[in-house]
C-alpha cells in the first residue's frame, strides 16, 4: 500500500509538533500560541501543501440532512 503522506511532509508535521512543544508555534493571522495537538498537525500539513509536497486534500465537511438536524435539536 502506498504512503498517504510523503516523508518530507511527515518531517514538516514533526517540525510543527516540536515547535508546539517548545511553545513557539503560532497560528494564522492572530499569532496566538497553538496549544492543541490537532491544530499543530493541521498547521504542519498545510505548510507541506503550500510547499507542494504529497499530502491528501483537506477533508470536506459533510452536510447533515434536515431530518437529522431536527432530531438533534429535539434532544
Amino acid at each position: 500500500m502506498a504512503r498517504k503522506y510523503s516523508r518530507k511532509a511527515s518531517a514538516d508535521v514533526g517540525r510543527a509538533m516540536k515547535k508546539r512543544k517548545a511553545g513557539t508555534l503560532k497560528s494564522g493571522r492572530s499569532g496566538r500560541k497553538v496549544k492543541s495537538r490537532k491544530q499543530a498537525i493541521a498547521i504542519g500539513l498545510s505548510e507541506a501543501r503550500a510547499k507542494g509536497k504529497k499530502v491528501p486534500k483537506k477533508a470536506k465537511k459533510r452536510k447533515v440532512s434536515k431530518k437529522k438536524k431536527a432530531k438533534k435539536s429535539k434532544r
